[in-house]
């Protein structure tokens, strides 16, 4: 067995899992966030995809040990005091979904990625960014315009009120 801690979403955890238990697990089974997926078990699909350390991480090839000490944010800590991300709000505005599976490592992988990029994405980079989240429905389209008008969005100063 393995003491863990780690500050997920905000809130300080301790626990203790078994050696071999992976941060997906720990993050659905132990914690309660169902919205991080597991999706293929072999690390392809990306719907596990969540952030430490500021980080997109594949959750289903992390220990949850190697975790310990980390701060992790999962697709339920991205929303702030009732207003969805700007990745969210995009979207849900461009209907970048359609079963939904995928989505919570979509949205993840492009808040990282609009981190990596903050002067801007293009479509080609958005598409190869993505290319370790598979979706089986939606053909990405509408995944693309939602990445590239969150960074749009993103990359705009905040009007003073």
């Amino acid at each position: 067995m393995a003491d863990i801690s780690m500050v997920i979403n905000g809130r300080e955890v301790r626990g203790s899992v078994e050696d071999r238990t992976l941060l997906v697990h720990f993050l659905r089974e132990h914690q309660g966030l169902t919205g991080t997926h597991v999706g293929c078990d072999t690390s392809q699909c990306g719907a596990c995809v969540v952030h430490v350390d500021g980080k997109a991480v594949k959750s289903c090839t992390m220990l949850a040990a190697q975790a310990s000490g980390s701060e992790v944010t999962t697709i339920e800590g991205l929303a702030k005091d009732g207003h969805l991300h700007p990745v969210q709000a995009a979207f849900k505005e461009h209907h970048g979904l359609q079963c939904g599976f995928c989505t919570p490592g979509m949205i993840m992988a492009a808040v990282d990625m609009i981190r990596r990029y903050p002067g801007g994405l293009d479509e080609k980079t958005v598409r190869a960014e993505l290319e370790g989240n598979i979706c089986r429905c939606t053909g990405y389209h509408n995944i693309v315009k939602a990445v590239l008008a969150a960074s749009e969005a993103m990359s705009k100063p905040a009007v003073a009120a």
